[in-house]
């Protein structure tokens, strides 16, 4: 496929990018700072300038499209991940700004370019837990999509805001619109590197719900729903399928979650439920820290 994939220079899209090209797709990363990685074409721009957007959703991806002589080729497809990654970075009116108008206009873009297939970068923050004021717990165990969203910071209302864009653009265009809330995001080096701290005190991992998804698997999360059409207007849950710390999931909701309602769950099974993301689209991750590190660390 030819894709058109923003914030591709990012964390998890420097990873991401990669994986989707070893699949044979081709990618023009649209981001504020190149993508340096063989085989990635890119393009610097502002996803909150709605001209520059619109502009490339219409151009040439490089120089070697323009050798057949039969104009600009379209795009199959648009994953859009560009976006201020949390608060504390940004004034939260500009976090809010940037994710909010930046989202309307990438698929705005996209719908008028005739795009079929539109992926977006949601978040776990929609469920309100990971930047609460304060401890807020779940309603329920497992997480599914059907949890209430109750952001109250500016990232997470800027998600909840995205994937309504995301609904409303879906049913006047018929296109498949994809939103994915994407849990914490690990990069290879970074299992050596923080989750034996992760081990010692479990705690700092509440706030994701004691989930993660490895960058790589997001990348199979990705492509898998370029392979899958029809769904129309979909958010899943994306996540490993084991917690980032060594305690079992028993031994979690007797220390974290007392009080709050449990399905039956699996020994190790995440609280940020995949289950949807399985049955829908064939997403498997297969990368852990328990294949990283061992078991023990």
């Amino acid at each position: 496929m030819r894709i058109l994939f923003t914030g591709g220079s990012g964390k998890a899209g420097k990873h991401v990018v990669p994986y989707l090209l070893a699949q044979g797709h081709r990618v023009l990363n649209v981001d504020r700072v190149p993508l340096e990685h063989p085989g990635v074409d890119n393009r610097l721009a502002d996803i909150t300038d709605a001209g520059q957007i619109f502009d490339v959703m219409q151009s040439y991806a490089g120089f070697d499209e323009l050798d057949p002589g039969t104009g600009v080729p379209k795009f199959d497809a648009v994953v859009h991940f560009a976006a201020v990654p949390r608060i504390l970075l940004t004034p939260d009116n500009e976090c809010y700004r940037v994710n909010t108008i930046g989202t309307y206009n990438v698929i705005d873009a996209a719908v008028k370019a005739g795009v079929k297939k539109i992926i977006f970068a949601s978040s776990e923050t929609t469920y309100g837990v990971c930047f609460a004021d304060g401890e807020r717990k779940p309603d329920y165990l497992p997480v599914d999509e059907d949890h209430p969203v109750v952001p109250e910071d500016s990232y997470a209302m800027s998600k909840v805001v995205n994937e309504v864009t995301a609904r409303s653009f879906q049913l006047r265009s018929g296109a498949d619109i994809y939103g994915l809330r994407i849990n914490n995001v690990i990069e290879p080096h970074e299992y050596k590197q923080n989750f034996p701290a992760y081990m010692k005190d479990p705690a700092t991992r509440r706030r994701n719900f004691f989930a993660y998804i490895d960058a790589r698997d997001l990348g199979h999360m990705v492509d898998r729903c370029l392979a899958t059409d029809g769904l129309g207007f979909e958010v899943f849950n994306v996540a490993n399928e084991d917690h980032s710390v060594a305690e079992s999931t028993p031994e979690l909701i007797d220390r974290f979650y007392e009080g709050v309602p449990v399905a039956e769950m699996g020994e190790y099974e995440t609280f940020y439920s995949i289950a949807k993301a399985k049955k829908l689209v064939g997403f498997a991750p297969r990368h852990g820290w328990r294949d990283e590190l061992g078991e023990k660390v």
